[in-house]
């Protein structure tokens, strides 16, 4: 089937959902949709008027989180290519540069077109050119972003699992209702923090609130770390040749699995947390989602599975993600 694909590349739409990969975009959207239903729940906006501006507020974020992930992908698809880490001997999904199907110029100048280059999103797009450049290293796009970081590559020094955990899941299931305190409750956190002394009892209530939102968002960044988890612990091989020293690569194969295997029953041990501290017996429901971390368990943490066997199962914990 591989060659096959090789002899007769795809549409020119299929070759650049290859690139695009459409799939991964649970890692950035299911964190915005949990923030937004947290949201509803702590703050309980029930004024029509602040839950239709945070439901805008909370689709743009989607929005934007979507196109970060996708100028990720299409960066990521042209860097580990030029880099040395996709070549015939890939046993992870096909990508399009590493297939010949799209040129390395292709995949950057589709990169350096994504809407998320708007000087009104200066934080989101900051964020979104360090985690595009800084992650693989890539010299072009930005190469003068590349130049001024040196050498510095998260995805090939082995911080790619903290720094997933960070974005897709602290800062993306926090930032709704982050918004939501500072634009349309005009709360001023960092003065707050800062001096808690001026704060009103509705302010610390609000500030507790969030607190639990980012233990929250704790659960929902272990879930989304065990994807790029089962994508370098299949890649593993392939990553030691190219000087990809992932964790997977740096402490090998029992470390990744073991690594999984706590991310992901860390991640629904959380419920029971919020069930007793809460007396909130509704936040067992992501306890239902559970069967399906079990084909994962067993293919990843347990053993069961490798290589190309396990591409299914990084596609398999995304869904997780999603449902829990």
């Amino acid at each position: 089937m591989a060659s096959s694909l090789k002899d007769k590349p795809p549409s020119r739409l299929q070759i650049w959902k290859v690139a695009s990969r459409p799939h991964t975009l649970t890692a950035s959207i299911a964190p915005v949709i949990a923030g937004y239903a947290l949201t509803l729940h702590y703050y309980k906006t029930t004024d029509s008027v602040d839950g239709t501006i945070l439901g805008q507020m909370a689709l743009q974020f989607a929005l934007f989180a979507g196109l970060i992930q996708i100028g990720t992908n299409l960066h990521n698809d042209y860097a580990d290519f030029v880099k040395g880490a996709d070549t015939d001997k890939r046993v992870g999904q096909a990508r399009a540069t590493q297939k010949g199907w799209l040129t390395p110029y292709e995949t950057c100048r589709a990169e350096r077109c994504n809407p998320t280059h708007d000087p009104i999103m200066v934080f989101i797009v900051a964020s979104s050119i360090f985690n595009a450049v800084a992650y693989t290293g890539g010299p072009f796009p930005l190469g003068y972003i590349h130049a001024s970081l040196g050498s510095i590559s998260i995805g090939y020094s082995g911080l790619g699992d903290l720094f997933v955990f960070l974005y897709f899941g602290v800062v993306a299931t926090m930032g709704v209702p982050y918004l939501y305190l500072t634009k349309i409750e005009c709360f001023d956190i960092t003065s707050a923090i800062l001096d808690k002394s001026k704060m009103s009892d509705s302010n610390l209530l609000q500030l507790q609130s969030l607190q639990k939102i980012f233990i929250h968002s704790i659960s929902i960044g272990f879930l989304a770390t065990g994807i790029i988890v089962v994508n370098n612990l299949r890649d593993r091989h392939t990553d030691i040749y190219a000087g990809k020293r992932t964790m997977a690569v740096r402490f090998g194969e029992r470390f990744a699995r073991a690594e999984y295997f706590l991310l992901v029953t860390i991640s629904f041990g959380i419920c029971f947390y919020f069930a007793f501290e809460e007396n909130r017996y509704s936040a067992l429901l992501p306890l239902l989602s559970f069967p399906m971390a079990i084909p994962q368990l067993k293919a990843v943490a347990l053993g069961g599975k490798d290589g190309q066997e396990l591409n299914d199962h990084v596609g398999g914990t995304a869904k997780l993600q999603m449902c829990a």
